[in-house]
């Protein structure tokens, strides 16, 4: 049982991990982006204003992750610290993207 555990624990940190690193990467590219432009400013400010967010979910997830080599109690914080982390990530980067969302 402490193996099933340990499998959905680890499973769900993976997921943290990479809606975390999205984040980062689509706030990195509209960083580039805005760098680029002229009258770009204004997106580099918000983006420079989520680089918390960002930094603090793929480390909350990152730190989910490590704990899955620790017993079963660890195994379920993992999973809430996990679970948390990435529902804040995504929601974030889902907030980012309908803000900047242009086409149709």
């Amino acid at each position: 049982m402490d193996w099933l555990v340990n499998l959905i624990a680890v499973i769900v940190a993976l997921v943290s991990v990479l809606a975390a690193l999205g984040h980062v990467g689509y706030l990195a590219l509209l960083n580039n982006a805005a760098g680029k432009r002229a009258g770009g400013a204004p997106v580099a400010q918000y983006v420079k204003s989520r680089w918390a967010v960002a930094g603090g979910t793929t480390a909350a997830s990152l730190f989910a992750w490590l704990l899955t080599a620790g017993g079963p109690t660890l195994d379920v914080f993992a999973i809430i610290v996990a679970a948390g982390s990435g529902v804040v990530a995504t929601k974030a980067l889902q907030s980012t993207r309908d803000r900047y969302r242009t086409g149709g």
